[in-house]
């Protein structure tokens, strides 16, 4: 299970709360204040939520706590709340070269041309770009479809050769999935 990483900004009372549950809760949790937030600051990501009683404009990602007191299970309500609108916003928007890909519809942007992709399509998308190399087949076969190497099927360049026609047909691309003689890649 992944840990939620939550920094509560000048909020003692409120971290001793989550500190004492953290581990029921699954929190990676941080305290911060004025004197050390710009250092915390340096080391946080997009998956990082802060907590905090006040606005705070410098704050990307973050949670107001403006109604207190505030029970318990409401608040594990919110911040799951806010990392799942997070990370479906994360998901609505992801660079593929020329491409914009929306992994919560499936569907895969041009200017103003798009195509619908199937699941098994986006995984493929998705496995191609995150490899800064060719992929061979059976470690396609392996990784997106789980079949076992060594498996003799088709799977990988049947859906390569659908997946390409679809971006001729739309696009007019001949070159968003590559050859090489070391496997399938996406520049």
């Amino acid at each position: 299970m992944n840990y939620k990483k939550i920094v509560i900004f000048e909020n003692e009372v409120l971290f001793n709360i989550l500190e004492e549950i953290k581990e029921k809760l699954y929190l990676d949790l941080t305290l911060a204040n004025k004197e050390n937030i710009n250092e915390i600051k340096k080391k946080l990501n997009e998956d990082c939520l802060i907590i905090s009683n006040k606005t705070n404009k410098e704050f990307t990602n973050s949670l107001i706590l403006e109604l207190l007191p505030i029970k318990l299970d409401k608040l594990v309500e919110m911040i799951n709340l806010k990392f799942l609108k997070n990370k479906f916003n994360s998901q609505s928007s992801v660079p593929i070269g020329d491409y914009v890909l929306n992994l919560n519809s499936r569907k895969i942007q041009k200017e103003n041309r798009i195509i619908d992709l199937t699941e098994r399509e986006v995984n493929l998308i998705i496995f191609l770009k995150e490899n800064k190399t060719a992929v061979k087949i059976d470690i396609i076969q392996k990784k997106v479809w789980d079949y076992g190497i060594g498996l003799e099927t088709h799977t990988v360049e049947t859906h390569i050769y659908r997946l390409r026609k679809k971006f001729k047909t739309e696009f007019n691309d001949d070159h968003f999935i590559l050859s090489s003689k070391d496997g399938y890649y996406i520049e």
